[in-house]
């Protein structure tokens, strides 16, 4: 194996596929990334054995190719090797059978290598009626959802988001037991079958590092794997194994409380009277919020700092009456996904749900359970 390649280039893809080592691979060989050049280009590839990324670079983009050859190259380098050589083009040259030389005009690394015939059998299966999402909806699924996901492997299918699927509906759902993130959208094309599937968070979060343009998002889904197309990339990655908790009957129909109120100056509020809950010790960032009339009063109490309290107006019913205290920190992440200015709070009691949504999207549904105090 013998080529040359720019080095923006190789650097880009190299940051993506990367992204599919673990620290934790107990196979010394798939902490490597296999470098395969054939007559269609040169293929990178990286997998800890559940997740897998595959990068494509034409042949047409690879400046000269005199050897074609596989190798896989220890990965825990390669990255700032490539990052820091001083010329716009890289040269590799295989040598020896197991060492790559990786060159620029001035600068040379000879690197020992692991025999590519080692490297496990990956199946990257398509399918023919793929689920096909554009990049910037995709990402706005990920962005208002996958922060509720659960960090506790008590209960590992909540450390994974649910993606249901049923005729040109997909609805994605996140929920950690405290709070719980619902974002509908309608497909273009739909489904052919129903889809309940539940992919592992740390992965999802992986995918959405890579997509950056508005392009097609292609989705293969699997009995027990799924696999996203996004230009020249293939991520494929498990499924969590289970059924995902029902939650559609954790959102109320109706609400006794409508608060209407204007996005930033709700988030401004809560994000003061956080800053008085940070302290050592405040973990859960308790802030009290009463409803009186047509005002909004918020509180935060810290002993060893001291007060505060804000006044809004809001629009709600003159005899609404109401004192609920929840995390300043859910309630700010639950805000920070919101797109318009005007948003509602529904409220049903001291110790019902909190649910937060746009006057103008109705595919977005934030809920936050309050915290008793008392």
């Amino acid at each position: 194996m013998k080529f040359t390649i720019k080095k923006n280039i190789l650097l880009e893809n190299l940051s993506n596929v990367v992204k599919a080592i673990s620290t934790k691979n107990i196979i010394p060989i798939l902490n490597g990334i296999k470098f395969e050049l054939n007559e269609d280009g040169l293929y990178l590839t990286a997998s800890d054995s559940e997740l897998t990324i595959r990068a494509y670079i034409e042949r047409k983009e690879i400046e000269k190719i005199e050897a074609e050859g596989s190798i896989i190259i220890q990965s825990e380098f390669i990255l700032d090797i490539i990052r820091k050589l001083p010329s716009d083009l890289i040269n590799f040259e295989l040598m020896d059978g197991l060492k790559i030389k990786i060159y620029s005009d001035n600068s040379q690394y000879d690197l020992n290598c692991l025999d590519s015939n080692e490297y496990p059998s990956l199946k990257l299966e398509e399918r023919s009626d793929p689920i096909i999402i554009k990049g910037n909806i995709f990402k706005s699924i990920i962005s208002q959802t996958a922060f509720a996901i659960s960090t506790q492997e008590i209960r590992p299918l909540l450390t994974g988001l649910n993606f249901k699927i049923v005729g040109d509906v997909l609805e994605c759902i996140a929920t950690d037991s405290y709070r719980l993130a619902k974002k509908n959208i309608k497909l273009d094309v739909p489904s052919n079958e129903d889809i309940n599937i539940v992919i592992p968070g740390k992965n999802i979060m992986e995918l959405d590092k890579i997509i950056i343009e508005d392009e097609d998002v292609e989705m293969h889904v699997f009995t027990n794997k799924i696999l996203f197309k996004y230009k020249n990339i293939i991520f494929q990655s498990n499924l969590l194994s289970g059924t995902y908790p029902n939650t559609s009957n954790l959102i109320p129909n109706e609400f006794s409380i409508i608060v209407n109120t204007k996005l930033n100056d709700y988030y401004s509020a809560i994000d003061r009277a956080a800053l008085i809950t940070q302290s050592k010790g405040k973990e859960k960032n308790i802030v009290k919020m009463r409803i009186k009339g047509k005002q909004m009063i918020i509180n935060s109490y810290a002993s060893e700092i001291g007060k505060l309290e804000e006044k809004l107006n809001v629009e709600t019913g003159a005899d609404s009456n109401i004192d609920i205290s929840f995390s300043a920190k859910y309630m700010l992440d639950a805000l920070k996904t919101m797109k318009d200015e005007d948003i509602l709070i529904l409220l049903n009691g001291e110790v019902k749900p909190i649910v937060i949504k746009s006057i103008n999207d109705e595919s977005l549904i934030q809920l936050i359970l309050p915290i008793k105090t008392f």
